[in-house]
């Protein structure tokens, strides 16, 4: 063993019980606590903890709960030192219901039955009923917001409804059938003579989107405003008994009709529409240019059985389709603004029978062609978007034609030039004489053709095939009609000529004489916007 390792041999030892007596001698270190306050309620608390404790252990040693709603400053994880002053506030959130009355509305309706001046108590008034569901929070048991969170009508205000007479001078005339008109969002009822007039839906509501007889004239198709929003529902679809069996309307469980809903010839009790998805921008819906079937009764409606279902629609979908079923239910026809044809009801699926050339409108509506059958189902009559006389494009033409379309051999003619846009025909009744079937045809004639979309027009009358045409009302130097179908008279009148053709002039019912061009003012008060008659 050389020197350097007994050295290390002899130091080792020693150096190791330095050590040791070292540490015996070292400092202890020791945790001291510390003092935080904590506000709760109002009052303060001092809280002894161990240093390097958190806001939650202070709240937790101060007795004290934590809500998720509560709060605490500084948050719960923060790390707390000597003096640290916590503040905690309770927040509860109270959730009340509360009834709020809604209270009816007073509606008048204006009756040239009654004597000027003369009213009557139609339908007594009663106010509705609303549950409000408020949110309530409160801090440290002070209320700091309060707000509305649900709405519910439990029970619907009933219109107080008061009958106030208009009567005018104009002389009563017996009539076929009934007509139906619609006045201030309500439907009445005139039968065998324009002096006697009923209400049949006072409801107030009634959008004039759908108003349409059966073909027996005994139920009334309508669409009502919703209330809802637009952007969610537009309308509701109804049907109501005009003989009163029974009494109350019938809701078919439809909503959003917007172009078509109407009654098939000779089938019953069944209706037939097409439905829209409502949006919150214009033009407020998207088509869904489907088609179909309800079957109803008294108090109840079966579901919906599909025809056709949802498609694009072709060329300006988006904005809708129309139909109209032939005189005997046999053959459905569609009109869009692209083409004018034949429904397949076993396929579903549409059999173009005229092509027809979109308007450009440069707007958010788009042009549908009006269309009607003739008496004898074997024409189509429809507005035809012409060519432009000019380098206008050819989308954008100003001028509309009147053509008729053969079912029989698959023809086209023109009848009418430049009759304008909203010609809307419409067919008499079919009579026959001998061996010739004969009816007639009605439209609307644009005073300006070249601006018909904003022009006002003429009731016009024709033969079938287009001849004998003759202009009826209004006269030359009178404002014209807006735009509307003509309602042929469902028979003749005893000792005239001619069939009646209603149609609405200034708010008014007029009834104008096919043969001699005569017209009838029916109503004076200006208020009816749209009108049948079966």
């Amino acid at each position: 063993m050389d020197y350097t390792s007994k050295i290390r041999r002899c130091f080792l030892p020693l150096f190791a019980l330095i050590l040791a007596l070292a540490g015996c001698n070292a400092p202890q270190l020791h945790h001291r606590d510390i003092h935080v306050n904590v506000i709760a309620g109002g009052e303060t608390q001092e809280i002894t903890l161990p240093a390097g404790s958190s806001v939650s252990d202070a709240l937790l040693a101060a007795g004290i709960s934590v809500g998720e709603l509560d709060k605490i400053e500084p948050p719960p994880y923060a790390l707390l030192s000597e003096g640290d002053t916590i503040r905690y506030i309770h927040v509860e959130e109270i959730f009340e219901t509360e009834e709020e009355i809604i209270p009816f509305e007073h509606q008048v309706i204006r009756n040239e039955s009654l004597p000027e001046g003369e009213t009557r108590l139609m339908q007594p008034g009663e106010n509705g009923k609303k549950e409000i569901t408020i949110r309530r929070v409160l801090e440290d048991g002070v209320e700091t917001a309060r707000s509305v969170v649900k709405t519910v009508v439990v029970q619907t205000p009933v219109p107080e409804i008061t009958m106030v007479g208009v009567q005018t001078a104009f002389a009563p005339i017996p009539i076929p059938g009934r007509i139906a008109y619609l006045a201030g969002g309500n439907a009445w009822i005139m039968e065998d003579s324009t002096a006697n007039r009923r209400p049949l839906v006072t409801t107030g509501d009634l959008d004039g989107r759908i108003f349409s007889l059966s073909p027996d004239g005994k139920w009334l198709l309508y669409t009502r405003k919703s209330d809802k929003p637009p952007s969610e529902e537009i309308n509701t679809l109804w049907v109501v008994s005009v003989d009163g069996k029974p009494e109350k309307p019938i809701n078919l469980k439809v909503s959003n009709v917007v172009h078509y809903a109407g009654w098939r010839p000779n089938s019953g009790w069944r209706v037939y529409f097409s439905t829209v998805e409502p949006r919150a921008t214009a033009p407020g819906w998207q088509a869904n240019n489907d088609l179909y079937q309800v079957t109803f009764g008294p108090g109840w409606a079966s579901s919906a059985h599909e025809i056709v279902e949802a498609n694009s629609g072709g060329v300006y979908g988006w904005w809708g389709i129309s139909f109209t079923w032939s005189p005997n239910g046999l053959k459905l026809a569609y009109a869009r603004p692209d083409s004018v044809g034949l429904v397949n009801i076993k396929e579903g699926t549409f059999e173009p029978l005229l092509d027809i050339l979109p308007l450009q409108t440069h707007s958010d509506w788009a042009w549908i062609p009006g269309i009607t059958w003739g008496a004898d189902t074997r024409t189509l009559f429809t507005v035809t978007h012409a060519p432009p006389p000019s380098l206008v494009a050819p989308e954008e033409s100003p001028y509309f034609d009147l053509s008729a379309v053969s079912l029989v051999n698959d023809t086209n003619v023109n009848i009418v030039q430049q009759s304008g846009m909203f010609a809307y025909p419409a067919a008499s009744r079919l009579v026959v004489s001998g061996q010739e079937q004969m009816y007639q045809i009605a439209y609307l004639q644009a005073i300006f053709p070249a601006q018909s979309e904003n022009s006002r027009y003429r009731l016009v009358v024709m033969d079938r095939d287009g001849s004998n045409r003759r202009a009826l009302f209004p006269s030359g130097d009178a404002p014209g009609l807006e735009p509307q179908t003509p309602v042929w008279a469902p028979d003749a009148i005893e000792g005239q000529t001619g069939d009646f053709i209603a149609i609405v002039y200034m708010g008014n019912l007029y009834l104008i004489d096919s043969a001699t061009g005569e017209a009838r003012q029916i109503t004076g008060d200006g208020l009816i916007t749209r009108i049948d008659w079966k």
